[in-house]
């Protein structure tokens, strides 16, 4: 593997140190490649940290990104359309008429995938999760409201599922990148354009149907919706901390486009 550009020798600085002078959207690559491996999963804390870190000093023009000038496309792509494929009662959580979401591919092989999602000023991206994965997200500009959820048991499957409510809460840019992991963090969450915002996305594994990583979407309700559900009462069960999560199409109107990703290439 190697990159379109050649790589920059490093210089000295003030300090008498090696500088990199790469883009930085080619220090995150090169920093997941060393994190994410097929014996590597999930990734050690150590990998987690350096990806973290990486992502973390990226900004919008490190990635061809103008917030003056969002990006538009009429092509369609990946997992994030208007159906996955599942049965289920259609969702009402989005609007009869949605703002487009654009999203710019930058690479993915079989271990993780980069990408930046752009949403306008009150898009929605619905409850949707992220099997077996670790997603680290980094908010490049705007504001965004996330709600997220993790399993309350990840092992019982039967609908509705119960879920924990562990993020409700509007971030706005800069601000440090998040992680969610398979069963902690917000495996499964929604995002609200609070103002037009745009998000860079590492996702280790990606989807994959084959392997059955497809993205699922969920409506959310109540606790009390279907509290005879819950068999065994816990005493540390807070109500307003739970939810039940009933697995959903996504709106006929929720779409996700592609547009030609404008930042420094990745190639084999």
């Amino acid at each position: 593997m190697c990159l379109e550009d050649d790589r920059l020798k490093p210089e000295l600085g003030d300090d008498g140190n090696e500088q990199d002078l790469r883009p930085l959207v080619h220090r995150l690559y090169d920093a997941c490649m060393s994190a994410f491996t097929p014996s590597g999963f999930p990734p050690s804390t150590e990998a987690v940290q350096m990806v973290r870190l990486a992502l973390d000093k990226i900004k919008p023009a490190d990635v061809g990104l103008d917030e003056n000038t969002p990006p538009h496309s009429d092509q369609g792509f990946g997992f994030f359309g208007n159906s996955n494929g599942k049965k289920g009662r259609r969702s009402s959580l989005v609007s009869r008429w949605a703002p487009p979401i654009t999203y710019m591919h930058i690479y993915e092989c079989r271990d993780f995938s980069m990408g930046i999602f752009c949403l306008p000023t009150s898009a929605v991206i619905p409850l949707h999760n992220h099997p077996g994965m670790t997603v680290f997200s980094k908010l490049l500009y705007g504001s965004m409201h996330v709600k997220a959820y993790d399993w309350w048991d990840p092992n019982d499957v039967k609908e509705p599922r119960l879920a924990k409510l562990v993020v409700d809460r509007t971030f706005s840019a800069p601000c440090e990148p998040s992680v969610l992991y398979p069963t902690s963090g917000g495996n499964i969450h929604a995002f609200t354009a609070v103002t037009s915002c745009a998000f860079l996305d590492v996702f280790a594994p990606p989807y994959s149907n084959e392997d059955g990583r497809h993205c699922s979407y969920y409506q959310d309700f109540p606790f009390s919706s279907f509290k005879g559900s819950l068999k065994e009462q816990s005493s540390d069960i807070r109500e307003l901390d739970l939810a039940w999560l009933e697995e959903c199409q996504p709106a006929d109107d929720y779409i996700v486009k592609g547009a030609p990703y404008r930042g420094p290439r990745i190639s084999p």
